[in-house]
Order: structure tokens, then C-alpha cells, then sequence
């Protein structure tokens, strides 16, 4: 009996702790350089983890879904602009001051959930203001049109 109720314990554990597949970096120089070695798209997202309930349901319902994972760890770099609120998830004083490096070359006025797609050179091809009012599947395949046009 008790091993069963281990191998549950266990279960539950592996199963409530699902491991993203792509990785976000909070440094756009280094993304943007990637991206060009690599001929990929960036995609930049502004978010306020902690506090902006659009940004939460962007990253649960688009951004960290097994499709859109598989889809990003192939065809793009990710970058990941956080502007959390509690002091319990602050971010260094470097990784700020890129983030708002960052905030003042693509979003100047603030916007939450901001996210963009850009060219391997930075140019902006695509902008979502807030949360983006599609399918996760649609969303991918709006990417992947620029992908296609980008080759």
C-alpha cells in the first residue's frame, strides 16, 4: 500500500512540474546574435509576470504550449522583457536595466502584454498589443507566414 501511494506521489510530482522546451533570454544583444547566426526570427515579449493578468494568460495559453514550444525551439529566439512588481521576484539590477534598455527602443509607451517579431537584424515585422485574440495554432502559423517570406 504504501509503495502505491509513493508511485502516486511520484506521478503527480513529474506530471505538475512540466519542463518547457525552448528558453528565454533577457539579453537582446545576445539573442539578436544568435539569431543571425542562426537565420531565425526573434520574438520579444514584454510582460509583467507577477502583476498583468493578460501577460499570465499570454505565457499559459500561447507561450508555453507544447505547440508553440516545438514550434519556437525550431524557428525562433526568444526574448523575454519581465517587468515584475513583487519584491520577492525582482530581477537583477543588470537584467533591469537591459529590460528597460529594451522597454525604451521597442516599447516606449509601457504596453503590457507587448510582444513583437523581428527580422534576424532587429527590424520589426509584427506587433501584438496585449493579448493576442487567436489560437495558439494561429499564432504560430501568423509567425510562420513571416518565416516563409523571410527565407
Amino acid at each position: 500500500m504504501k509503495l502505491l501511494l509513493i508511485f502516486f506521489i511520484s506521478l503527480a510530482a513529474v506530471t505538475s512540474t512540466k519542463k518547457s522546451s525552448v528558453s528565454w533570454s533577457g539579453d537582446f544583444d545576445a539573442a539578436t546574435k544568435q539569431a543571425q547566426e542562426s537565420h531565425k526570427l526573434i520574438l520579444v515579449n514584454f510582460s509583467g509576470s507577477d502583476w498583468c493578468g493578460p501577460c499570465i494568460r499570454l505565457r499559459k495559453e500561447i507561450l508555453e504550449t507544447e505547440g508553440f514550444e516545438k514550434f519556437a525551439s525550431d524557428n525562433l529566439v526568444l526574448v523575454r522583457a519581465d517587468f515584475p512588481r513583487q519584491k520577492k521576484n525582482q530581477l537583477s539590477k543588470e537584467q533591469t536595466s537591459r529590460n528597460e534598455a529594451l522597454a525604451d527602443k521597442f516599447n516606449a509607451d509601457g504596453k503590457f502584454p507587448f510582444t513583437l517579431l523581428l527580422n534576424e537584424h532587429g527590424k520589426i515585422l509584427k506587433t501584438w498589443d496585449g493579448f493576442p485574440k487567436e489560437t495558439p495554432e494561429n499564432f504560430v502559423a501568423e509567425i510562420n507566414g513571416f518565416i516563409q517570406i523571410n527565407k
